[in-house]
């Protein structure tokens, strides 16, 4: 038995709902997920049951349980019989980091993959772009199985009209092949997509140390984590995209925010420097330590809530990140909903307010 949403949430668009008609939808769908995976997972009926959490006391999006993205490290736990596992996605775990297994049956993974395209028509338009991948292409060497990056890689991917990689197989920029990309498309639209780390280490670094410059004027660069990596060596977002447009002329460089325990649940950067909450997900910032909902400007740990997860609890998760919610509503940019910054991982070293996006 499959998973069925109460909403056609394929025909509603990522920021034009109004917040008290989202806030309903939203109660109804999460509502009907948090039963159905009570019913169908052992391991999330469990935790609910000794959290003290009862469905009457769900009363708004404030009062959903949520389970520890550090959970899905530990334990296999989904809510679909293991014949109708599509897909598993996993994180980039480390040799000293278990990684986190996403368990996706057939519905779930085309559902995703179609808001997927909702967001990406919204950001780079409806037409397919030519696209270069700033990675390596042996990430995709599995079709069952896939890591964040080759999950992104994948998913993505799927927007182009033609895609190439920008690293060989050992992990080094494919100068060459850059420079030829480069040069056949220099005066039309294309997008590349990278990890931020990846992109920065593999591209702009490897571009500055041979004194190479590009200009692209057409092109949009989409990119996403890695910013534990890029805040060890100072370099924020502001650095990240001055030194992108110095070496290849890209000016619209769009970063997002997402985890694979939330897959398809993605947060992407508006040109105010702001990350917004489309129509089916939602985010809340939770005070340390007590975890009580905290203000717009107050900075906590943050809480997702999607309606994608129908394969495996994943719904309504606490990750390791800090963030602010900076408003509803009222960005600059037009789009509607929750925007917000993230910061760093829990815990804190610095807490930056939503003055720094501008």
């Amino acid at each position: 038995m499959t998973y069925r949403h109460k909403h056609d949430w394929l025909n509603v668009l990522p920021y034009e709902v109004e917040p008290d008609t989202k806030d309903e939808i939203l109660l109804s769908e999460l509502t009907q997920l948090t039963l159905w995976h009570k019913k169908k997972s052992t391991i999330y009926r469990n935790i609910i049951q000794a959290l003290g959490l009862s469905d009457h006391r769900i009363k708004s999006i404030l009062d959903f349980p949520f389970l520890p993205v550090s959970l899905f490290k530990e334990y296999s736990i989904k809510s679909i019989e293991e014949d109708d596992v599509f897909k598993i996605m996993m994180s980039s775990g480390t040799s000293a980091a278990q990684p986190s297994k996403i368990y996706l049956d057939r519905y779930t993974a085309n559902l995703q993959s179609k808001i997927l395209s909702r967001l990406m028509k919204h950001e780079i338009g409806s037409k397919r772009l030519p696209m270069l991948i700033l990675d390596d292409p042996h990430l995709l060497k599995s079709r069952h199985s896939f890591t964040a990056r080759g999950a992104a890689i994948l998913g993505f991917g799927m927007y182009a009209s033609e895609k190439e990689y920008a690293l060989t197989a050992s992990g080094d920029l494919d100068l060459d092949k850059v420079s030829s990309f480069f040069e056949k498309y220099k005066d039309k639209p294309v997008f590349l997509f990278g990890f931020t780390f990846i992109v920065w280490e593999k591209l702009v670094l490897e571009l500055k140390r041979l004194n190479k410059l590009f200009n692209l004027p057409h092109a949009i660069l989409l990119h996403g984590g890695g910013w534990k990596k890029m805040k060890a060596i100072s370099v924020d977002n502001m650095t990240f995209k001055e030194q992108i447009a110095q070496y290849t002329g890209i000016q619209k460089v769009i970063n997002y925010y997402g985890m694979v325990e939330q897959t398809g649940s993605l947060f992407f950067e508006c040109n105010q420097g702001y990350l917004h909450c489309p129509t089916y997900s939602e985010i809340i910032i939770r005070r340390l330590p007590d975890l009580s909902p905290a203000n717009v400007g107050e900075t906590g740990i943050i809480q997702t809530l999607s309606v994608l997860p129908a394969s495996y609890p994943g719904h309504s998760l606490l990750t390791d990140d800090m963030g602010t919610i900076c408003g509803t509503d009222s960005c600059k940019c037009g789009r509607r909903g929750t925007y917000f910054l993230v910061h760093d991982r829990v815990p804190m070293t610095e807490v930056r307010g939503c003055s720094d996006a501008n």
